[in-house]
């Protein structure tokens, strides 16, 4: 299965009970919001999925769970954070056993690889599976930046299809289109400037708090590519104060708030996290407080025929 890389692709939160085990009945639940919502794909064991404290079987449960809860409606994808390029390859492989259809490849962890080692370490993770991959690309949190040279030389591999945006830096969509027109599909991995980089050609939005509010997240990236912006930016400045919870630190542990408060989640994270408390818990507590009080209605926005977005020109 070929992926479309375009639309909301949710990086779901893993939940967990409050001995720390995989709390798979919420797990489902919060699914089955993103499907009901109109998300276009799932990403699991990201950043999100606190995917450095899950080990390789619960990854495999996770994935299988996912897969029978959204069957073949939505393209499931796996990411991989590894230090070691062989365990990366090794989990592309099993991935693709598994029945995931996509990646999403994090240059090597801890280490801080120049740009030969990391385009290496792509290149050869991409070369060693058939699935499609998305490279993220977050130098603000992993430290390693890839520019658009190794993008040139990414470009050479097939399977890699798409680009995980999340440098937040707004311009870097424009460089990377004047670069390489429609050869990578672009999603905005930064959920404050998401509108403002659709505007600009981004395909997708690997989203953060649609983990709590599917619908509103949906409906900002129909809205936006069906050129209605006045009806999008509403929801957008409504949606900002929620949005910022996603670049923090304790971006887990802010949204898992969320998901606990709307009723599609827990606050239970893996150690060394811990939840939130005192006054940080019901400052956060406050910014999701005020943004239910206001909550806005939203149009039908499911009916919106994406098929038909508009497309920056290529030149």
């Amino acid at each position: 299965m070929s992926i479309q890389w375009k639309g909301v692709f949710p990086a779901i939160t893993t939940k967990f009970s409050s001995r720390q085990s995989l709390d798979i009945d919420l797990f489902c639940k919060n699914l089955l919001a993103q499907v009901a919502a109109g998300v276009n794909g799932i990403v699991l064991a990201g950043t999100l999925g606190e995917a450095s404290a899950l080990t390789l079987e619960e990854k495999e449960v996770l994935l299988k769970t996912t897969l029978d809860v959204v069957g073949s409606k939505l393209p499931v994808v796996l990411n991989i954070a590894e230090g070691a390029t062989t365990e990366a390859v090794k989990q592309a492989e099993l991935a693709d056993k598994w029945g995931a259809k996509g990646l999403m490849l994090l240059p090597p962890m801890r280490y801080k690889s120049d740009a030969r080692e990391t385009v290496t370490y792509f290149k050869t993770v991409a070369d060693a599976t058939d699935l499609p991959v998305m490279i993220y690309n977050n130098p603000i949190d992993y430290r390693i930046e890839v520019t658009l040279d190794m993008f040139e030389e990414l470009a050479a591999a097939p399977t890699i299809q798409a680009i995980k945006e999340s440098t937040r830096d707004v311009t870097n969509v424009t460089r990377l289109v004047n670069r390489f027109k429609d050869r990578f599909n672009i999603l905005c991995g930064v959920d404050t400037i998401a509108m403002e980089e659709l505007l600009l050609g981004a395909d997708g939005w690997v989203a953060g708090l649609v983990c709590a509010f599917p619908r509103e997240t949906v409906a900002i990236y129909r809205l936006t590519k069906a050129g209605r912006i006045e009806e999008a930016t509403k929801i957008y400045r409504w949606f900002m104060p929620l949005l910022e919870l996603d670049i923090h630190p304790k971006l887990v542990q802010y949204i898992k708030l969320c998901e606990s408060e709307v009723g599609l989640g827990s606050e239970y994270v893996r150690a060394p996290r811990l939840t939130l408390v005192g006054e940080e818990r019901e400052r956060v507590l406050q910014t999701i407080h005020s943004a239910l009080a206001n909550r806005p209605d939203l149009p039908d926005y499911l009916s919106i025929d994406t098929s038909k977005q508009h497309k920056p020109v290529l030149i």
